[in-house]
C-alpha cells in the first residue's frame, strides 16, 4: 500500500514538473513570437544615463557579494534585516527620483495601470505555483550534486528563533510587503529594464536572474533563487506589469513563512 502511495506520489509531482514546464514554456514562446513593441515596452527603452546608473547599482552590489563570500557567515539579526531593507528603500526612492528627473513616466514604465490589481493577482497565483516544481527541481539537483540541498538563510534562522510577537510581526511586514516591492522594483523593473536595452530579453533574464541569486549570499540557494527570480523575470516580461511579479514574490515569501510557523504541520 505504502510502495503504492508512493508511486502514485511521485507520477503526481511529475506531471505537475511537466505542467510547469509547459505553462513557463509557452511564456517564453509567447513572449519571443511578439513583433511590434507596445506603448509599455516603448517606454521600457532606458537610455544610457539609466545605464550608468544601473551599471553603478550592479557595481555596488556585486562589491558587497564579494565581500560578504570573504567573511564568515554571522547569524543575522533584527537589527541587520531592518538596516537592510532600509537600505534597499533608500535605493529605490533614489532610482525613482532619477527617472522622475529624467521624465520618466513611472506609470508606463512599470505597466501598473495595464491591468487591474485582481488580475495580477490571478496571474501571480497561478505563476507562482507553476513556478515550484521548477524551483523543487533545482533544489533536487544541488542535493544530487552536492550532497546537501538548499539550506536556511539567516532570515529563515532568525523567524525560527524569534522569541517575541513583535520580532515575527516585523519579519513578516518586511518579508511581505517591503521586501517583494522594493527588490521587484529594483531588479525587475529598473536592471532588467537595462538589461534588456542593451542585451536583449534573453540575456537579460539570464543576467538578472543571476544577480538576483548572488545578492542573497546564500551559496546553497542559489540555484533555486536563479530559477525564481528567472520565473518571477518571464510573469514581468509576459505580462507587461510589475505587479505579476511583485505579487508572486510577495505570495512566495508568505507561504515560506507559513510554513515556517507551522513546522509540525509541514516538512520544513
Amino acid at each position: 500500500m505504502s510502495d503504492l502511495s508512493s508511486a502514485l506520489g511521485s507520477l503526481v509531482s511529475l506531471l505537475f514538473l511537466f505542467a510547469s514546464v509547459f505553462i513557463y514554456i509557452t511564456l517564453i514562446r509567447q513572449i519571443a513570437a511578439r513583433t511590434s513593441p507596445s506603448s509599455a515596452e516603448s517606454a521600457r527603452t532606458f537610455g544610457r544615463p539609466e545605464a550608468i546608473l544601473a551599471a553603478t547599482l550592479v557595481s555596488f552590489l556585486v562589491l558587497n557579494v564579494l565581500a560578504g563570500a570573504s567573511q564568515n557567515r554571522l547569524p543575522v539579526s533584527s537589527r541587520d534585516l531592518a538596516a537592510n531593507f532600509l537600505f534597499t528603500l533608500v535605493v529605490v526612492f533614489l532610482v525613482a527620483a532619477f527617472l522622475k528627473l529624467r521624465r520618466l513616466d513611472l506609470d508606463l514604465l512599470g505597466g501598473f495601470s495595464v491591468i487591474s490589481f485582481r488580475r495580477a493577482l490571478s496571474m501571480g497565483i497561478v505563476l507562482l505555483f507553476a513556478a515550484y516544481p521548477l524551483i523543487a527541481l533545482a533544489d533536487w539537483v544541488v542535493q544530487r550534486t552536492y550532497g546537501t540541498g538548499s539550506s536556511k538563510q539567516g532570515i529563515v534562522d532568525l523567524f525560527n528563533e524569534s522569541h517575541t510577537l513583535e520580532q515575527r510581526v516585523l519579519i513578516i511586514i518586511l518579508a511581505v510587503a517591503i521586501a517583494p516591492i522594493a527588490e521587484e522594483f529594483i531588479f525587475r523593473f529598473f536592471l532588467y529594464g537595462v538589461f534588456k536595452r542593451y542585451f536583449g530579453t534573453a540575456l537579460g533574464v539570464v543576467f538578472n536572474a543571476l544577480l538576483f541569486a548572488a545578492v542573497h549570499t546564500h551559496l546553497p540557494s542559489f540555484a533555486p533563487l536563479f530559477v525564481l527570480a528567472t520565473c518571477f523575470t518571464l510573469a514581468y516580461e509576459w505580462s507587461g506589469s510589475i505587479l505579476v511579479s511583485m505579487t508572486m514574490h510577495s505570495l512566495f515569501n508568505s507561504l515560506t513563512l507559513v510554513v515556517l510557523a507551522f513546522p509540525d504541520v509541514f516538512r520544513q
